[in-house]
């Protein structure tokens, strides 16, 4: 399927993809989607948008995944599937489906997805009475193989947001404190790289006004406060100081070689750059700092529910996956140093 959403501003968020656009261009196809299926999919679309407030990048993954099960029951059953015909599908159409994406080669945890965003549109429109896909419900998702996340060694950790790190790789001195302390706040504040890029300049306030902690937005534009090393602050003023461009208060405090806002790419290479430099593997991503920060916390004996909220995470079965790291971190600490291990 070939549907692309158009965008529209929205205050809240930015851009979210049109809807209504969306849905008559694959209406207009009479391929995939029939039209009421369509206008479900439109309404959806706009509740995720304006009432569960998800980012314009979930919106699309979403819509994504729906089309892409519809696509494959309008080859499955000889048509574009109708509201009625979602309500009488099978379990061995949905497995069907799976079999096909597994055929492409499309791994457990993208299908998971898919399924996912496909169980979340059925509900929806169980929810408003127009039909149960209960053949959604009784197909097991495929299982996902436990990973635990790798976090930096501490000093490995601190030593990314050292701006000489790419002393010498020809590039601004500007940027090289920019890209040290954006690396500063995920590994000093737990922040993804969308909250850090999501940062104003105002929020920084004077230097000589300096504040202990900072109001985040996080996923579902949720906000919530995180405390601010001196040492990430310290980074942070030294980048707006160096920074040839004037930085609007409303506008993002961390911008590009051309003064546009900061395109999380370009803080993954600054990440690959440290990483090279440093000899760390390719499991040293920006979220491994995330990563690190939760890890090194409870380590010391920070607890977990606080652990939660300064992570933004809904639910404390999220962070409760740190315990297994630290747990990991000193069994192989007492195999390696133990005499009798």
């Amino acid at each position: 399927m070939r549907c692309r959403p158009g965008t529209v501003t929205n205050a809240a968020s930015g851009t979210i993809p049109d809807q209504r656009r969306t849905a008559s261009r694959c209406t207009a196809s009479g391929k995939h989607v029939a039209p009421k299926v369509a206008a479900e999919i439109e309404a959806w679309l706009t509740h995720l948008s304006a009432e569960r407030r998800l980012s314009p990048k979930t919106i699309e993954a979403y819509r994504r995944d729906v089309l892409q099960f519809l696509g494959f029951l309008a080859e499955h059953l000889g048509g574009a599937p109708s509201l009625k015909a979602l309500a009488a599908l099978k379990p061995a159409d949905v497995r069907a489906f799976m079999a096909a994406r597994r055929a492409k080669n499309i791994g457990s945890r993208s299908l998971m997805r898919t399924l996912a965003g496909t169980r979340a549109f059925a509900r929806f429109l169980e929810r408003g009475g127009k039909g149960k896909v209960g053949a959604l419900a009784a197909v097991r998702a495929p299982k996902i193989p436990k990973t635990l996340p790798r976090p930096l060694a501490v000093a490995a950790a601190i030593s990314m947001a050292d701006p000489d790190l790419a002393a010498g790789d020809g590039r601004d001195v500007w940027i090289h404190a920019r890209d040290a302390a954006v690396l500063a706040l995920l590994y000093g504040c737990g922040l993804r790289i969308s909250e850090a890029l999501g940062l104003r300049r105002a929020d920084f306030g004077a230097r000589d006004a300096l504040t202990d902690a900072l109001t985040v937005l996080g996923k579902g534009r949720k906000e919530r406060m995180v405390p601010l090393l001196p040492q990430v602050q310290k980074l942070v003023f030294a980048y707006i100081a160096l920074c040839p461009y004037d930085l609007a208060e409303q506008g993002p405090l961390f911008v590009g070689a051309k003064g546009g806002p900061l395109s999380p790419r370009i803080v993954q290479l600054a990440m690959a750059r440290a990483r090279g430099a440093l000899g760390l593997p390719e499991t040293a991503t920006p979220h491994a700092l995330r990563h690190s920060f939760a890890t090194h916390l409870l380590a010391r004996g920070g607890d977990l529910r606080s652990i939660q909220e300064l992570l933004g995470h809904a639910s404390l079965s999220t962070t409760q996956i740190y315990t297994e790291v630290d747990a990991e971190r000193l069994i192989a600490a007492y195999r390696s140093a133990h005499p009798r291990a």
